[in-house]
């Protein structure tokens, strides 16, 4: 919905009123234009005209878009992705979703940022995976792979309190990575509100061109996934953690295949006394 309004020729006052809207959706919902001016201290005349530039034909029509949005049950979703199959082939049509995701990655794919994330991954004393709902399949990847290397990886709970059992003990030298998919959950809010006083970094993985709050993140990378309510593809967001995972083992490629090795050695010695899980 707002993946192009960075590239869009907005005014001053109109980059404001994008901001505001983005931090504040279901409020928009319920406010007049005018009481949007007066909020922002612009004029109504400015709120009005943003609906044009933004893309769409007034104030009412960018409220249905978002109403939308917000009504978008995982049904809805599911119903969606079966509808634009039609006639097609099931295959060829996800192939192209996911080719689409792939390319939309890669478009705004920073490769300073990602090298800066693969450093902070590499260095850092501990790792911390916040990974709610479907994003604990990419955790449970990434802690597979990286944990090869010996890095110290710890998956965080998903919600509530038992969050901080792990997040007391993130501090300097450690790496918090988040993955912050359609919504700004309360929990990467604690997060990136703690983050000033325990000294630890966050990598914010996102499929939001403009997130909220994304800039008390230290590194953060796009994961294209489709409209918020399209059914999410995980391709674009496996393709950045599998960067991620790569580029670790590149920057101590020596050590790494030592420790790959060792594992090989492990697996032709004992192989045959253990089932394979």
């Amino acid at each position: 919905m707002y993946k192009d309004w960075n590239r869009r020729p907005f005014s001053p006052n109109q980059r404001v009123i994008a901001d505001f809207i983005q931090k504040n959706e279901l409020r928009v919902l319920y406010m007049t234009e005018q009481e949007m001016a007066d909020e922002l201290h612009i004029s109504i005349a400015s709120v009005s005209r943003f609906w044009k530039a933004a893309g769409y034909r007034h104030a009412k029509d960018f409220k249905n878009s978002l109403r939308f949005r917000f009504e978008s049950t995982p049904s809805e979703k599911m119903r969606d992705a079966m509808q634009r199959t039609g006639g097609s082939s099931l295959p060829q049509m996800l192939l192209e979703v996911a080719s689409h995701h792939l390319q939309e990655t890669s478009r705004y794919l920073n490769e300073t940022l990602l090298q800066r994330a693969v450093e902070a991954l590499s260095s850092a004393k501990h790792i911390y995976i916040y990974s709610p709902g479907p994003c604990v399949g990419l955790a449970e990847l990434m802690a597979y792979r990286m944990a090869r290397y010996g890095l110290n990886l710890k998956r965080m709970a998903p919600s509530g309190h038992e969050l901080m059992e792990a997040l007391m003990h993130a501090g300097k030298k450690d790496v918090v990575l988040v993955f912050g998919f359609v919504q700004l959950l309360p929990e990467t809010e604690v997060i990136l509100d703690y983050a000033r006083e325990a000294g630890y970094l966050v990598i914010l993985i996102t499929d939001r061109l403009v997130y909220p709050r994304s800039q008390d993140a230290d590194i953060v990378l796009y994961a294209g996934r489709g409209e918020v309510w399209e059914f999410h593809s995980m391709v674009g967001p496996t393709y950045i953690i599998e960067n991620l995972i790569l580029g670790v083992g590149l920057l101590n490629k020596d050590s790494s295949l030592r420790k790959l090795e060792k594992l090989q050695k492990l697996r032709a010695q004992y192989g045959s006394k253990l089932p394979r899980s």
